[in-house]
């Protein structure tokens, strides 16, 4: 299942970012997962939160803020893990545009974070081959 990806574009300068993660902070926002790249004026904060009308709420006043549809799979703790999910995707000729990682509850694992060119395929894909991807209200 798809879930809901905030993609927050944060200026780069001292004090930026520390602003936008207090203002989740004061909105009892939790941050379940995030990543940052920069670049020399900004950086995009990709975020899955706790609420996400909530965050888009609260951000949305001063920055741009997108949302997207990201799989979120999980993953074994053991070499070669990952590679399993990449080349079931890379040979269905399904694109990924970034990924990162996190670690959900003891219950719910580890997991990787896709953004592909079709989301809709890789889910299939990711079904097809018996892995299990996290929905939106799993994670809330």
């Amino acid at each position: 299942m798809a879930i809901q990806q905030i993609s927050v574009f944060v200026e780069n300068k001292q004090g930026k970012l520390v602003e936008t993660v207090k203002t989740l902070a004061e909105n009892n926002i939790n941050i379940r997962a995030m990543s940052i790249a920069d670049t020399k004026d900004f950086g995009i904060l990709r975020m899955i939160t706790s609420d996400n009308d909530k965050t888009r709420e609260v951000l949305s006043g001063d920055t741009v803020v997108n949302t997207t549809e990201v799989i979120a799979v999980k993953m074994a703790d053991k070499p070669g893990a990952l590679y399993k999910v990449i080349d079931i995707l890379s040979k269905a000729g399904v694109n990924i545009e970034y990924m990162y990682a996190f670690t959900a509850s003891d219950a719910l694992g580890a997991y990787v974070v896709f953004r592909v060119d079709d989301v809709e395929q890789a889910q299939k894909l990711m079904d097809d081959n018996g892995m299990k991807s996290l929905s939106d209200n799993e994670l809330n």
